[in-house]
């Protein structure tokens, strides 16, 4: 991982600050124990912008039950410089994904996957989505990293989804980095 500083571990949302990794992991098993037989998705993404004499990457973290709602947080972490190089740029971005999905220890996991579990046979769900601020269109800069950054998210056990599946990094992370 890139070492750029000590990593931001506070979250925050429009109606909280400073929220803890297990403040946000209470939010998430409360939302899902709202509707057990929902389909779930947590869906980890990062996006970044590079600013007047930083850069500004924002990873969001979405808890989506399917037709019934979200619950997101955010967590920024600003590097002293601009970075230009597209591919550092991209990599760092991966690596914020990764340090919040390594938050999610498999006990973790499998606290979600309870809430679901006795309502799998009516058709409950749960996945989890790494979101890659990446594309894959001819036109697109950022296609030659694809594979190398899909591996990366699918070793930390996620389903890895790029441009324009990839919203939490390219429209509710990208939203945050302005």
């Amino acid at each position: 991982m890139l070492n750029y500083r000590v990593l931001n571990y506070t979250f925050e949302n429009l109606k909280e600050k400073h929220m803890t990794f297990e403040q946000v992991f209470d939010h998430i098993l409360n939302f899902m124990r709202l509707n057990p037989n929902g389909n779930y998705k947590l869906m980890i993404g990062t996006d970044s912008q590079v600013q007047h004499d930083h850069t500004l990457f924002i990873t969001g973290i979405v808890i989506q039950c399917e037709g019934k709602g979200v619950w997101a947080c955010l967590q920024k972490n600003k590097v002293p410089r601009k970075i230009t190089n597209l591919h550092e740029k991209i990599s760092y971005e991966t690596s914020l994904s990764e340090s919040v999905f390594s938050m999610f220890t498999q006990e973790r996991k499998d606290a979600m996957y309870e809430i679901v579990l006795p309502y799998v046979d009516r058709g409950a769900s749960f996945t989890i989505e790494g979101h890659i601020d990446i594309g894959a269109g001819e036109r697109n800069k950022t296609r030659v990293f694809i594979n190398e950054m899909i591996a990366r998210i699918e070793s930390m056990g996620a389903q890895p989804k790029i441009k324009p599946d990839a919203f939490v990094a390219s429209s509710y992370a990208n939203r945050f980095t302005k």
